[in-house]
Parts: C-alpha cells; sequence; structure tokens
C-alpha cells in the first residue's frame, strides 16, 4: 500500500502541493491527471524521495522497490537486449556469482534463488518487452549507440517494466511511442502484477488500462474509482454541485451585505448591521473545482477548391536512391480526415514529407492543386523553435506588415495569453511551445493540414480543444498519432502504411487494435506445445505480411530491369552504333545488355521462389 499523508511541498514559495493525501492499495492501477503545471511530475519525485517534504509523509513496505523511466539508455556498445536484461540487478549478480562460486552450499542457494525467480525465462521475457515496444530479433542484438534519443528511451522503459518493481510510476511514457507500441503498453499495464501510477493525458490508455484516477488540482490529491471517463462524469457533477452552491452563497452575502450598507448608520440597526457582519466575515468561500477552461484551438479558414487536391499514381518515394513508398496510388479531397496507421519505420513520416512537399517523387505522376497551402506541424518542429525569440518576435519576423495587435490575438486564438506572448520560447512549457508550432503550421490557412504527433505535450483539456478546432476546420487533415481517442474522434478515413506501400485500411480503430493485440497470439500457442509432439506450425501475420513484401520487392526489382532492359535494346537498335567507330561504345553497351539480362534471370528466380514461400504460409 502506498500511503501519501497531508503533504505540503512548495516550488520558490508557491505552494504546489498543500495538505494532501490519498492511499493507493497494493496491486492497484492509477492514471495521475491534472493540468499541466499542476505539480503531477514533482509528486513522483516525492514519492521517489528524490524532494524533501515540507511536512507530511509518504510511506509504503519496507524494502518496495520503485521503478520508473527518469532518463533515457545511454549510447553505448551493449546490445538492447543486455541492457534490458542487466535492469533486473538481483538476476544479473546472482548469474555473475553463479560462474565463480566455488562453495557448493551457496552454489545451492542461488541456484534455487535463481529458479524463484524465473532467471532462465528472462531472456525471452526480456525480447517480448523488446518486441512488443518495437525492437525486432535484429534490433535487440544491435547495441544502443546505433538508435536515436527517441528510440533509447524506449529501451528504458523497457528496463523498468522488464525490472518489474513494486511500484511503477511512469510519466507520460506514450509521448515516445508509436499506436503500435501505445496499444502494446496499454495491455501490458492491465496485466501488470504490481502496483502501477501512471501519469498521462491518453484518454483511452486512462479508460482500459487503470482502474481508479487521481486527480491533482487546487493543490490536492483526490481519488476518484473506475476509469477516466466515470471520474471525467463525476468530476462535472461535482462542479456543478459547488456552482449551485457558490450561487447560493454570493446570493446570501449579497442579501446580508445590502443590510449592513443600508442600517450601519443607524443607531437601532446598528447592532443587527455588525451582527451580520460578522456572519459574512465567517462566511467561507465555497471553491468550485479548477475547471481548465477549453483553451480552444483557432484555425483560419481555407477557401474551398476543386477535388482532388492532390492525386498520385504509381508513385515512388524514398531518400537518395533509396526507395521507402512505392506503388502510390492515393487521392486527397480538402473534405477528407485520414489516420495513418503502420509501425514505426514502415513509412508514415516518409509519406507526410512527399505529400508535403519535402520529398521528391522518384518515380510516377503526382498532381496538386496549382494554389493549394499545406500546413506541416511535427515535433521536431517543435524542438526547431528559437529558444531565445519570444512568440511574438516569431509573429513579427514571418508577418512583419502586420499591426502588433493582430500577432496578439492570433497567438491568442491557440491559448498564448499575454503572460507568455512576451516570454522566451526556451522557458516555455512543452505544451506551450506544441500551441506555437501549431500556429505558425497554420498560418497560411493551409487547404490541407498534416499532424505528426501533434498531441505530445498537450493536457487533456487541450486535446480536446484540438479535436474540436479539427472537426470544425474546412480543410484536409493527414494525421499521425498513438491518441486512439484523437483519431478516432477525427479521422474517417484510414490509410495503412506497409509493407513498401499504402493502402486503405477496410476495418475501424477497434478491429486495428485487436490484429495488432492478437497478432501474436499463435505464435506463443505455438511454444506451449510439447517439443516431443512438434506439429507444423501455421505462419504468423507478420511472416505473410513480410513474405508478401519479399514478393512485392521482387516485382518491384523485375519491373525495373524489364524497362532498363528495354532502353539498352533500343539503344542497341541504333544503327549508327554500329559504325567501325564506336566499337567501343558498342562493345559497353552489349556488356551491360547481357549484365541486365543476368540480373533479370536472377531476380525472376527471387520472385519465384518468394512466391512458392507466401504460397505455402498463406495455405
Amino acid at each position: 500500500m502506498l500511503r501519501i499523508d497531508n503533504i505540503t511541498y512548495s516550488v520558490e514559495g508557491r505552494p504546489l502541493i498543500e495538505e494532501a493525501s490519498a492511499t493507493i492499495p497494493t496491486g492497484h492501477k492509477v492514471g495521475v491527471v491534472g493540468r499541466n503545471g499542476t505539480g503531477k511530475s514533482t509528486l513522483f519525485r516525492l514519492i521517489r524521495g528524490e524532494l524533501v517534504l515540507e511536512s507530511g509523509s509518504v510511506s509504503m513496505p519496507t524494502q518496495a522497490r520503485i521503478g520508473g523511466v527518469a532518463q533515457e539508455v545511454p549510447s553505448s556498445s551493449t546490445s538492447l537486449i543486455d541492457t534490458v536484461l542487466a535492469a533486473d540487478t538481483e538476476r544479473a549478480a546472482l548469474m555473475t556469482a553463479s560462474e565463480t562460486e566455488t562453495d557448493g552450499t551457496r552454489i545451492a542457494e542461488i541456484q534455487t534463488r535463481l529458479a524463484d525467480i524465473d532467471a532462465w525465462s528472462a531472456e525471452a521475457r526480456a525480447a517480448s518487452i523488446l518486441k512488443g515496444l518495437g525492437f525486432d530479433n535484429e534490433d535487440q542484438q544491435r547495441p544502443c549507440s546505433d538508435f536515436s534519443g527517441g528510440w533509447r528511451m524506449r529501451v528504458a522503459l523497457a528496463a523498468v517494466l522488464f525490472a518489474q518493481p513494486d511500484f511503477l510510476l511512469l510519466d507520460e511514457p506514450t509521448n515516445y511511442l508509436d499506436l503500435e507500441g501505445a496499444l502494446w503498453l496499454e495491455s501490458y499495464i492491465a496485466r501488470y502484477p504490481h502496483t502501477v501510477l501512471i501519469v498521462s493525458h491518453d484518454r483511452g490508455l486512462l479508460n482500459r488500462a487503470v482502474g481508479a484516477i487521481l486527480h491533482l488540482e487546487d493543490r490536492k490529491l483526490t481519488l476518484y474509482q473506475g476509469p477516466y471517463d466515470t471520474f471525467a462524469e463525476t468530476r462535472a457533477a461535482r462542479i456543478l454541485a459547488a456552482q449551485s452552491e457558490a450561487r447560493k452563497q454570493d446570493t446570501r452575502r449579497a442579501h446580508l451585505q445590502s443590510f449592513v450598507d443600508r442600517f450601519r448608520a443607524k443607531a437601532s440597526k446598528a447592532k443587527q448591521a455588525q451582527s451580520r457582519l460578522k456572519m459574512i466575515e465567517k462566511m467561507k468561500p465555497i471553491s468550485t473545482p479548477q475547471e481548465a477552461a477549453l483553451r480552444a484551438f483557432t484555425f483560419p479558414e481555407p477557401e474551398e477548391m476543386s477535388p482532388p487536391i492532390i492525386q498520385i499514381e504509381g508513385g515512388v518515394t524514398g531518400y537518395g536512391e533509396t526507395e521507402v513508398l512505392n506503388r502510390l496510388d492515393l487521392r486527397i479531397d480538402q473534405d477528407d480526415r485520414i489516420a495513418l496507421l503502420g509501425k514505426n519505420g514502415q513509412g508514415k513520416s516518409t509519406l507526410s514529407k512527399l505529400l508535403s512537399d519535402r520529398l521528391p517523387l522518384m518515380a510516377g505522376k503526382m498532381v496538386r492543386s496549382s494554389k493549394l497551402r499545406i500546413g506541416y506541424f511535427a515535433q521536431h518542429q517543435v524542438d526547431e523553435l528559437y529558444v531565445d525569440e519570444t512568440p511574438i518576435d516569431h509573429l513579427r519576423r514571418l508577418r512583419p506588415h502586420e499591426a502588433p495587435g493582430k500577432w496578439r490575438t492570433r497567438l491568442a486564438g491557440f491559448g498564448l495569453l499575454a503572460a507568455q506572448v512576451e516570454t522566451p520560447v526556451g522557458k516555455l512549457s512543452g505544451g506551450q511551445k506544441a500551441r506555437l508550432s501549431l500556429l505558425l503550421a497554420t498560418l497560411d490557412a493551409p487547404h490541407m493540414l498534416i499532424l505528426d504527433e501533434p498531441t505530445n505535450h498537450l493536457d487533456i483539456e487541450s486535446r480536446e480543444a484540438l479535436v474540436e478546432a479539427l472537426t470544425a476546420y474546412s480543410g484536409a487533415v493527414i494525421l499521425v498519432s498513438h491518441d486512439m481517442h484523437l483519431l478516432s474522434m477525427v479521422a474517417d478515413r484510414l490509410w495503412l502504411v506497409s509493407g513498401g506501400t499504402v493502402a486503405p485500411y477496410d476495418g475501424d480503430l477497434d478491429s486495428y487494435r485487436e490484429m495488432l493485440l492478437m497478432r501474436d497470439k499463435p505464435a506463443r500457442k505455438a511454444d506451449t506445445k510439447s517439443a516431443s509432439k512438434p506439429k507444423p506450425k501455421r505462419a504468423s501475420r507478420d511472416q505473410i505480411l513480410a513474405l508478401r513484401n519479399e514478393v512485392r520487392k521482387a516485382e518491384a526489382r523485375i519491373e525495373k530491369l524489364t524497362e532498363m532492359q528495354d532502353k539498352l535494346d533500343e539503344k542497341l537498335a541504333d544503327p549508327e552504333l554500329y559504325e567501325s567507330s564506336r566499337a567501343g561504345d558498342r562493345a559497353v553497351w552489349q556488356k551491360k545488355h547481357a549484365e541486365c539480362m543476368d540480373a533479370l534471370d536472377r531476380a525472376e528466380a527471387l520472385w519465384m521462389k518468394a512466391l512458392e514461400k507466401l504460397e505455402v504460409a498463406e495455405a
């Protein structure tokens, strides 16, 4: 049991948490919510003992282990799987001791303890967690230094999940996960065998993975039983009741004050007036819960354009000479709301960059409306704001001919108020920076808005405001997000980015979620079969998708080589090439033709082999 008893903590003399209490029973899963800046992360640091309380106490069972993701895993030559395995320090120490211990009794004790903690299945458990967070078997053997900071944050998360602390404290863990990773984490938390406290603004996670909500508001803690939607309904009822009581009290106070004002100067009524004045002084204000004003986003409205605004036929795109996406046959109209689904690394960001004209089309045809304006928001753009400049400075540079009042109106339309518009960006919160980036992305009233993880750092109220703004917006929306609630409220079309191409997804978000959670179950069942009775295993969905991708790549290779053969045939058919003076050139082109035919034969053989493997897998 975690007991938070009457705690108080201030920052620079300003009370952040004041005489707050809560009790979390052992094994409960609790979502911690509250407006940005109310002190949720500080609460976690107080629980971990990293900050000193001014008063009150935090208590839990002795020797209880507390775990959380404090920072990303360092860049090192250690493999991902070994990094995660090392997080279970007891197992690591016992494994080392088992290799060096010579005393028979001690060896027996070590082996018994290793069996107690299920040490022999540790590598399989660590691999399963890493896979759930997006690392395949090959990735797990690579060193941490091969991965960027965001991916190393996933490794840090995998490590703490593997260590299985008694109290797991997670602070916005989905901010560095894609939708697939977030859904896997949601399922994992629901099954976690110990106590979990998770700070999150992901409404779907708070509805499906936790059984209670701990709300930090007005410097107090209130524990609500049930998922987030139940909490929201209960709190709304509390707000209405408090507002009603506050109105009644205001009416009573006004009545008493009116009597005092009328009769204070009259000797015959002075005593009664003084009595009522004392009654007013004794009336304690009824504080209604802070209802975060829905800080609306105000997207400028573009003019209407004839459909389609973008059409791609046989498109290919990628980086340099490396193809990432091909066979793109896509159409976007101005009233489309499209969510891009698919694992990280499959090409969602690549498609976003192609549509926003940040990547060229390597082959195929793309037609855009001639006056099409596109707004693009991605997390890296938040990091590229000028930290020494204020929000006003950003608009001054981009809109030098507008009046300062217009700049302030624009900023207010995105929830950046007077105190923030003159603050250097480096001192703004993550949510405020995201609001500024969204403003800059929509400054030109785009006909299409491409949003890549727009809700990172936004609290729940701000996410609801974003949903409302996108619903009212009259342009097209292309959305990449791990926030299932946002996707379900905004998107009416789903595109799956997988296997090197993009295709409509026929199901809905719930069916996509079920597919992700169920896709490994056949493999797990097969693992439990007796080794003495091997049975043929049906290929998993991932294996079939990989084989289909292999077939498609082989087909694309054949198509490219066939085009090259046609060009070489045309070259070799040129009579001028056979003039005596061109013997050297002729030999070069004939050699290229022979090499092309040889490559084409090999490509067709690989294609046939891939087709046979796919037929067997799908049988």
